[in-house]
């Protein structure tokens, strides 16, 4: 029998692969940033093409001069302690795009997401 799936709030930064905050990758820093405050989960996303506010198109293509290619961080946890994470994340992320989504998190057998569910929501 499947365990009802939890409410949660995902939040997922847009940068480029290039930034930097204090001399690391800005994807790592905001990573290691929500592993330290305890947060569910995160994962980062290397896009193969994208543009943004600057509308320069960056590209994966062999042909292609652009290596800062877009990077979506995504962060997964209770509404509660995503929101606490923002300021984290304000302070980090000068430019690029923020947003949060609502979203389920379906347990699997043996994952431990019981645990978050029981221990975060």
């Amino acid at each position: 029998m499947t365990t009802p799936a939890t409410g949660a709030l995902r939040l997922t930064v847009l940068v480029g692969e290039c930034d930097t905050c204090r001399h690391r990758p800005l994807y790592s820093e905001i990573v290691h940033r929500a592993h330290a405050a305890g947060l569910a989960g995160a994962s980062v996303f290397r896009g193969i093409e994208g543009f943004g506010a600057s509308s320069l198109v960056h590209t994966s293509r062999l042909l292609s001069l652009s290596e800062d290619l877009p990077v979506a961080v995504v962060v997964v946890d209770t509404e509660e302690r995503v929101r606490a994470f923002l300021p984290e994340v304000d302070a980090l992320v000068p430019e690029g795009l923020v947003f949060l989504e609502r979203c389920e998190i379906v347990p699997r057998p043996g994952s431990g997401d019981a645990a978050v569910r029981e221990d975060r929501g």
